[in-house]
């Protein structure tokens, strides 16, 4: 039997351990991995290769949400389940616009995240059931033409979510280059645009905006 290969991608300890003595229960599952944050869990996806990835949305140096844009930019086949504390409509819509393949509350059943595995794995969407109406919902006023023009988040590039986030994690603009390789005056310039297409000025705003959106987490 080929079993399922999943990676843990949380920033907790307790969590992540938690979630892989779980898994480790289920005979078709097997855990090869685990990540603390979005970069940890690229590179070890590239190392490799699961079928599925369980993706904390709020992990530092690179979120959830982005790091799934860019796995499935370069590696469209793997299956990305996001586990999060929020089940607001723009955390859903934009984790799934970012090509995940289910969203989890992390108050789910133990018996849900087993399913939304090997939903995943078979090319299937899973959502934890208390959030499924809100995702009706949203489908039927995209259906009447009542969608919304790009906002927020949606606005930035994904260079830009990168910048926003080390900002908001109190990385200075000589650090956030050289933990993106790129200039420090390339680094001022997305904090330029940022603060322009947001409407923000200075680092205390782009933070709390950053906490709001919840690219970073407080504690």
């Amino acid at each position: 039997m080929n079993k399922i290969k999943v990676l843990v991608a949380e920033d907790h300890t307790i969590v992540r351990k938690g979630l892989c003595s779980l898994l480790y229960s289920e005979p078709d599952i097997e855990v090869v991995g685990e990540a603390e944050n979005g970069r940890e869990a690229i590179k070890m996806v590239e190392e490799l290769a699961p079928d599925v990835v369980l993706m904390d949305i709020s992990m530092p140096e690179l979120n959830g949400m982005d790091a799934t844009r860019q796995l499935k930019k370069k590696y469209p086949d793997v299956k990305i389940l996001i586990l999060s504390m929020h089940s607001t409509e723009e955390y859903i819509f934009e984790t799934l616009r970012a090509g995940a393949s289910g969203y989890l509350i992390k108050r789910s059943a133990p018996t849900d995240l087993i399913k939304a595995i090997h939903a995943a794995h078979a090319g299937d969407c899973f959502l934890s059931p208390s959030i499924s109406k809100k995702v009706i919902k949203n489908y039927v006023q995209q259906k009447q033409g009542l969608s919304l023009e790009p906002r927020g988040l949606d606005l930035l590039s994904a260079r830009e979510r990168e910048v926003l986030q080390l900002i908001a994690e109190g990385h200075a603009n000589r650090e956030i280059a050289g933990h993106l390789y790129i200039s420090p005056k390339t680094v001022e310039a997305h904090r330029n645009h940022i603060q322009k297409k947001l409407g923000l000025n200075g680092t205390a705003e782009l933070t709390k905006y950053a906490i709001r959106k919840g690219l970073v987490e407080l504690g």
